[in-house]
């Protein structure tokens, strides 16, 4: 039996008449600022700044619908909200409108996925052009919140990630984490160097650790202590990524895991080159 596929437009139902006011804005990687991390860390930071930011071309028009969408991989976006522009301010590199949420497409916000292979360089496009290629992937059952645990070998997270789970309380991370002994990988994506650290039962388990560095930037090593000292904490959040190379469950002696990390500090030269120094 062939799938009915569904397009966008048999959710949002605009009139044919209403088409040409209605304008979809695309928001994705720009080469320096990654949506999607501050959509996880405050939605509004998207449906606001990202939606309303203005160059020097004109964007949008009071009165005009827009429909604001997010990247979550090559072809799939994300619905985080669909305002009517209320006022223009006036602004140049800045957000330059202001507008109100649309109730009646309220409960599609950050649940709806939808399917587009966008060619256009434009970060603005007119629905009227393309609502017809857009089909409905999937409709979440709860607003979207961050990526899923997949499991401890694909854990690569920045600052902002590992932030966002564990201020959100991510339920599968939280369980992942919290009971697990490991070794983990710290990798300044700025300069290359690396930090090889363990999470046992004297330190708290992974969960507890990994707290620790994003309470302060640090997690109480005298090299990463001197770097947020001299560089600041932004630096640790602008650079700094977190992996794990080896995970053990809480039966594990903690001798294992420490041998193992010592191994991991020598294979990768982290005590010559990185940020360990025992």
């Amino acid at each position: 039996m062939q799938q009915h596929i569904i397009k966008i437009n048999d959710l949002l139902h605009f009139q044919q008449q209403d088409l040409e006011n209605v304008k979809i804005r695309f928001n994705q990687w720009n080469g320096s600022q990654n949506p999607m991390e501050d959509y996880k860390r405050n939605p509004d930071l998207v449906n606001n700044d990202w939606l309303f930011w203005r160059t020097k071309t004109r964007f949008f028009y009071v009165g005009q619908i827009v429909i604001c969408l997010l990247k979550l991989s090559e072809d799939n976006w994300l619905l985080t909200t669909i305002k009517k522009v209320t006022k223009e301010l006036g602004k140049y590199n800045g957000v330059n409108y202001e507008g109100e949420e649309l109730e009646e497409y309220k409960q599609y916000f950050g649940r709806v996925i939808i399917k587009y292979h966008k060619t256009q360089q434009a970060m603005g496009i007119y629905y009227k052009k393309i609502y017809n290629n857009m089909e409905v992937q999937q409709i979440l059952p709860t607003i979207y919140d961050g990526q899923d645990f997949e499991g401890y070998d694909k854990v690569k997270l920045s600052y902002q990630q590992l932030e966002n789970i564990l201020s959100k309380g991510k339920r599968d991370w939280i369980a992942a984490l919290e009971n697990q002994k490991a070794v983990y990988l710290i990798t300044d994506k700025q300069n290359g160097k690396l930090y090889v650290g363990s999470a046992t039962s004297d330190n708290g388990m992974l969960l507890q650790r990994w707290k620790n560095y994003i309470s302060n930037g640090h997690g109480a090593n005298k090299e990463l202590i001197k770097l947020v000292n001299e560089k600041g904490i932004q630096y640790v959040k602008n650079n700094f990524q977190y992996s794990i190379l080896e995970n053990y469950n809480a039966k594990i002696d903690d001798k294992i895991i420490l041998k193992r990390e010592s191994w991991w500090k020598e294979i990768l030269q982290t005590r010559k080159f990185g940020y360990n120094k025992n």
